[in-house]
């Protein structure tokens, strides 16, 4: 995928790089302690489809210069938004594994106008185990990260896991302060304060087997975070590598679907979820041609197409699916004045008593939702 670009801001070198599509929503993807974007080999080809990639390795990972004095989750962080700022992103997707989720965990948390999906894989919000930490960091400093790598990547995967070799490798060539500064940062990880607080679609996905970051650890985190989705996948704690299928598709659907970005992910799990043999082909039809084809055709915006939708269904009193349809135009940027204003569109040219039954069914959704 080629070398990291590399820039100054103020004599401080950053490095990160791009991958993936020419242009497109932007994906941040993030990686676990000692490793590089590698670990996340057999999704970036189905992500990168149709979405901008920006691979960022944590300090003395990969190919990114090694930053004294990055020891906290919040730094690590804050290192995050400086390579926004400098990549002129405004707004991203974040994908991270392990100390990558939890990056990706403060940021929605601290900069929640910054994050607008979020996935976290095989991870935690607190460790509290400080000691086994600072321990590492003290035998990394003392005899490098190589002679740790046998030992740690071994509690990455599971024992049917073969190709172990390149793993060892990767850890080994890590910068050693900059693995033992990561090392600090987990000793002192406690983001469970701050998951309420995280308002961007998310999703958590955990290994069945993993011995670093147990399903518990997971199921923490989805339970905290406010309408966060739990899936739990065989392999352990580098899923990614051993259930590379189940962990694309999952990834590919989180980022990629505009059902869900427009209906929202609680709708559409609730239609997935009563999905019958019967009606599978109708969802399947539904997914493909409404939200695969018509709505991300480039020719509207998002916000026209709600618009449209809503002085439809208005128009042909479809009751259920404009109440549904009220919330995703929020979802897609249109005002609660500008959702009236189409209203009295639809009474001019469709009838005050449709615009009527409309208005009802809008304000009755409206006053659910914390709206201005």
């Amino acid at each position: 995928m080629g070398k990291p670009s590399s820039s100054s801001c103020e004599g401080r070198v950053t490095d990160y790089r791009w991958a993936g599509a020419p242009e497109g929503p932007v994906l941040v993807v993030g990686n676990s302690l000692g490793t590089d974007a590698r670990m996340w080999r057999e999704q970036l080809p189905a992500l990168g489809k149709s979405l901008r990639l920006l691979l960022i390795d944590h300090p003395g990972h990969g190919d990114a210069a090694a930053e004294p004095g990055l020891d906290t989750v919040d730094g690590l962080g804050e290192r995050v938004l400086r390579l926004l700022d400098e990549a002129g992103v405004e707004r991203a997707h974040y994908l991270g594994l392990s100390l990558g989720g939890m990056v990706g965990l403060w940021l929605a948390a601290n900069a929640p106008d910054r994050v607008d999906r979020l996935a976290v894989c095989c991870t935690t919000a607190y460790f509290g185990t400080p000691d086994a930490w600072r321990q590492r960091a003290e035998a990394v400093r003392a005899n490098g990260t190589g002679s740790i790598a046998p030992q740690v990547t071994d509690r990455w995967v599971t024992a049917d896991y073969t190709d172990r070799a390149w793993l060892v490798d990767m850890m080994s060539s890590v910068d050693d302060e900059g693995y033992a500064e990561c090392c600090e940062a987990l000793a002192t990880l406690d983001l469970r304060a701050q998951l309420p607080s995280i308002t961007a679609p998310t999703l958590v996905l955990a290994g069945d087997e993993d011995r670093a970051t147990p399903v518990e650890h997971s199921q923490a985190i989805a339970d905290a975070v406010p309408g966060a989705r739990l899936k739990v996948v065989p392999g352990a704690h580098i899923a990614p590598l051993e259930s590379p299928d189940a962990v694309t598709s999952l990834l590919v659907e989180h980022f990629t679907s505009v059902r869900r970005q427009v209906l929202g992910d609680a709708h559409v799990d609730r239609a997935q979820a009563a999905t019958t043999p019967f009606t599978a082909d109708f969802q399947d039809f539904i997914s493909r041609y409404a939200w695969g084809d018509v709505w991300t055709r480039p020719g509207l915006d998002r916000r026209t197409r709600s618009a449209i939708t809503l002085a439809m269904l208005a128009t042909l009193q479809h009751e259920d699916e404009l109440a549904m349809h009220v919330r995703a135009a929020l979802r897609n940027g249109m005002t609660v004045e500008e959702i009236k204003e189409v209203l009295l569109q639809v009474a001019v040219y469709a009838g005050v008593p449709t615009a009527n039954r409309a208005f009802r069914i809008a304000d009755r959704v409206l006053s659910t939702l914390d709206t201005p």
